[in-house]
C-alpha cells in the first residue's frame, strides 16, 4: 500500500483547494492510504471525504510551541513510513516532515532556495498569470510522472451527511426559511476588512436581488466582529424580513450543512465561497485589486463566476498609479449587477 503525507497549513480555501491533491492522488492510487494535516480548526472541512484517509491536526498552541511542533513533526513521520511527501507551502517550519523522513522517495516541494537539500522533488508552481491555484497546486505532482501514470482532478469536493442537511434545515425553518423560496447565502464581511466591498454598493445590489427574485439572504459572519457588521447593514436596510442574521454557523460542519441547503452564494472573495464551490453550490464572488480572480477562481465556469477590476477596465496599467481603495471603488454597481442578475436568472 502507498503511503501519502500532504501538508497543507494556513486558510480554509487554501486547504480546500489543496484537497484536489487527496482526490487526483486516490484516483491515481487506489489502494493508496492519504493522510492530509491542516490546522485544528480547519480539520473538521473534511470529516466524511472519502479521498482522505486520516486528517491529522496541530493545535494553535503546537504550532505556536517550536520544540512541541518539531516533536509532532518526527512522531507522525516516524509512526507511518510514508512513499510520498507533498509539502504544498514549503516553508522553512514545514520542512521538519521531510527532514525526519529521507528514506521517503518522493519528498515534494516548491522551488525555494532553502530546501534543495531536503526536497529531493522541486516545482516550480509560482503564480503565472495563466494557471489558476489548482493547477498550480496539482503541478505538485508532476515529479510522480517519472514512476507513474497521474490522474490530475482540479475539482474540489467536500461531503456531509443526510443528518447533517437535515438537521440544519429543520434548524434555518426553526429561524423563518421558507423553502419554497430561494436562498442566498451572502458575505457581506469578511475577516480581513480591506477584502469587503464598499457597504452601499453592496446594499443596493442585495436590495436588487429581494426585489427582482423575493431571496431569502442569509448574511454569513465569522466572528462578533464581523456579526456586528452584518447586523449594521441588516439594520440600515431597514431590517427587511427578506435578511437573516439569526442564522448562524457555529462551526465548520454547520457552514457545509447551511451551504449545502442554500440555492447561491453571493459576495466579498474568501473561505466561504470555496466551501460553497466544494459543494457545488453556484457562486459569484467580487475580488479585491490584490487577489487575482483568474487564480483563486479555479475551474471558473458558468456556475463559480467572479468580478475584478479588470473586468472593469479596458487597460489596466492605466489604473496602477491608484491606491488600493480607489482601484476597489472602481468596481461599480452596474458592473457587479449585470453578471450576478445573469447568474440568479439561470440558477433560482
Amino acid at each position: 500500500m502507498t503511503k501519502i503525507l500532504i501538508i497543507r497549513f494556513r486558510r480554509v480555501g487554501d486547504s480546500v483547494i489543496s484537497s484536489s491533491l487527496c482526490s487526483s492522488l486516490k484516483e491515481s492510487f487506489p489502494d493508496s492510504e492519504i493522510h492530509y494535516i491542516v490546522n485544528e480548526h480547519i480539520a473538521p472541512l473534511y470529516e466524511h471525504h472519502p479521498d482522505i484517509d486520516k486528517v491529522i491536526s496541530f493545535t494553535n498552541e503546537e504550532m505556536h510551541s517550536i520544540t512541541a511542533y518539531i516533536k509532532k513533526c518526527r512522531r507522525i513521520v516516524k509512526e507511518t513510513k510514508y512513499d510520498i511527501i507533498i509539502d504544498t507551502r514549503s516553508t522553512i517550519k514545514t520542512l521538519f516532515f521531510s527532514i525526519f523522513s529521507l528514506g521517503t522517495k518522493y519528498r515534494i516541494g516548491r522551488q525555494k532556495k532553502y530546501n534543495y537539500l531536503i526536497h529531493n522533488h522541486r516545482v516550480n508552481n509560482k503564480y503565472d498569470g495563466i494557471r489558476d491555484n489548482a493547477q498550480l497546486t496539482l503541478a505538485l505532482l508532476d515529479p510522480l510522472n517519472t514512476g507513474y501514470i497521474v490522474k490530475k482532478n482540479p475539482h474540489f469536493k467536500l461531503y456531509y451527511t443526510t443528518e447533517e442537511y437535515t438537521k440544519y434545515r429543520e434548524y434555518m425553518e426553526s429561524k423563518g426559511i421558507d423553502f419554497t423560496k430561494p436562498v442566498i447565502v451572502c458575505a457581506v464581511t469578511a475577516r480581513l476588512e480591506y477584502k469587503v466591498w464598499d457597504k452601499d454598493k453592496m446594499r443596493t445590489i442585495l436590495e436588487r436581488i429581494i426585489n427582482k427574485y423575493d431571496a431569502q439572504l442569509i448574511f454569513n459572519f465569522g466572528d462578533n466582529k464581523e456579526k456586528d457588521s452584518a447586523q449594521h447593514l441588516q439594520k440600515i436596510m431597514d431590517n427587511d424580513p427578506h435578511i437573516f442574521t439569526n442564522i448562524e454557523a457555529n462551526n465548520l460542519r454547520d457552514l457545509i450543512a447551511l451551504l449545502a441547503n442554500s440555492n447561491f452564494f453571493f459576495g466579498n472573495e474568501g473561505g466561504t465561497r470555496h466551501i460553497s464551490q466544494a459543494l457545488d453550490i453556484p457562486s459569484f464572488a467580487i475580488y479585491p485589486p490584490n487577489i487575482p480572480l483568474n487564480n483563486w477562481l479555479p475551474n471558473k465556469s458558468e456556475r463559480f463566476q467572479g468580478i475584478e477590476l479588470k473586468d472593469i477596465v479596458s487597460d489596466i496599467s492605466n489604473y496602477e498609479t491608484l491606491s488600493y481603495n480607489e482601484q476597489f471603488a472602481l468596481i461599480d454597481i452596474d458592473s457587479v449587477w449585470v453578471k450576478v442578475d445573469k447568474m440568479l436568472e439561470k440558477y433560482l
